[in-house]
């Protein structure tokens, strides 16, 4: 195993079953909507501004917050990695040269998720796995979010398998990396 995977290994089994708490904040109609939009659900949208004007509850799509990558702003694009990832969201990579992908997905639904609602996201890095495969070896993450609201009752939890692997030569900071290992560049 490379040095470079070995180093991401190292870290995540460091990590795992360590939990990390964030605030998503208390969540609307309009949130729901952005994302609604983003799929191109203009049902959804007339659906819940609809209940909305009318003082109903509006209930967010079922995989909404599975699908929201992050609850802050975003990072620009300068500080995004390589594969497009934001540092937050490649455990146990930070500064070294990989690719990711994601390997799967699994969600359980809780109770479901209603305009008003304050979230909390707890995720921690569950499992670490070295992989060989035909393309050559990887280390496979396991990394688990539970949403939960105020009150502690389950929203969602997602379960999610990444795939890392080596750098590809010529990626920004993979030539450091071959030329500590003695590679040729």
């Amino acid at each position: 195993m490379s040095a470079v995977l070995h180093e991401v290994l190292s870290r995540a089994r460091k990590l795992i079953g360590q939990w990390e708490s964030e605030d998503c904040g208390v969540l609307g109609v309009k949130d729901f909507c952005r994302y609604a939009a983003a799929l191109n659900d203009v049902d959804y949208i007339r659906r819940a501004r609809a209940q909305e004007a009318a003082g109903e509850q509006v209930v967010a799509p079922a995989l909404f917050l599975a699908g929201t990558l992050s609850w802050e702003d975003g990072p620009v694009e300068d500080e995004l990695r390589p594969d497009g990832l934001a540092l937050r969201e490649s455990p146990c990579t930070q500064g070294l040269p990989v690719r990711q992908v994601h390997g799967g997905q699994s969600v359980r639904l809780g109770r479901p998720l209603t305009a008003g609602t304050r979230v909390t996201a707890a995720r921690a890095v569950t499992s670490a796995d070295q992989r060989r495969g035909r393309s050559g070896e990887f280390v496979l993450l396991g990394v688990t979010t539970r949403f939960t609201a105020e009150d502690g009752e389950d929203l969602m939890t997602v379960d999610e398998t990444i795939v890392v692997l080596d750098g590809v030569p010529g990626e920004k900071g993979a030539e450091k990396d071959d030329e500590q290992s003695g590679a040729a560049a």
